[in-house]
């Protein structure tokens, strides 16, 4: 069995290039890998095209990556608690594309899973549907959506094997198993890094398969 390295905070973020697509586990912040975060706004590392479920807050989590004008553009489902977000869109320092929540989990879950795309009726006849390809099946119009990938998946793990498997308890479970599956490198946060043979195979949401690197924090 291969035991996944295990980095550094700042050693992880140097993985991470402008222009790189960077998907972002967490919800409002919660469940997100705020150490990692924290050390790229250190950096500086700019240009980036940040994939996640919201912005978060202005001084915490992703919405630091906002603040300090690190982001080029934002796929997400809401952006509302993040007032400096919306203002950079105005502005038209940052691009934003908003994707219904579901949608959003179900591109990303197409792109791990290495499918083309899928048929939804969210959206219709307003906003989201502009220039994107519309199907009639059996009478019944709907979306072509496309899948979502990342360069560099950011996920967080309550629970992780030095083999990269993981355990996502509670909030973490929002995104983060769904991002690591649809990114060509993931590094996950983790809580906890136990020995392999410690936790219980059929306890793991996410097989070490997926993991390329490990943060202890």
């Amino acid at each position: 069995m291969q035991l996944k390295p295990i980095i550094s905070p700042e050693q992880a973020v140097e993985k991470i290039k402008p222009n790189d697509r960077v998907m972002i586990g967490g919800f409002m912040a919660t469940g997100s890998p705020l150490n990692v975060i924290n050390h790229l706004v250190d950096l500086g590392t700019g240009e980036l095209n940040i994939i996640c479920t919201d912005t978060g807050y202005a001084d915490k989590g992703i919405g630091q990556l906002i603040s300090s004008k690190q982001a080029k553009s934002v796929k997400a489902s809401h952006i509302g608690l993040n007032p400096e977000t919306g203002r950079q869109m105005n502005t038209g320092e940052l691009e934003v594309e908003l994707i219904p929540q579901g949608t959003l989990a179900e591109r990303i879950r197409c792109g791990g899973a290495g499918m083309g795309g899928f048929l939804t009726k969210t959206g219709l006849g307003t906003m989201v549907e502009e220039d994107k390809q519309k199907v009639t099946v059996e009478g019944e119009e709907y979306l072509l959506e496309l899948p979502l990938t990342a360069d560099v998946a950011l996920v967080k793990a309550s629970i992780v094997d030095k083999a990269g498997n993981c355990i996502f308890n509670k909030t973490t479970k929002n995104f983060n198993p769904l991002m690591a599956t649809a990114a060509k490198l993931v590094i996950v946060e983790a809580e906890q890094v136990v020995e392999v043979g410690d936790v219980e195979a059929d306890r793991f949401t996410l097989p070490g398969t997926f993991v390329d690197f490990i943060v202890a924090v």
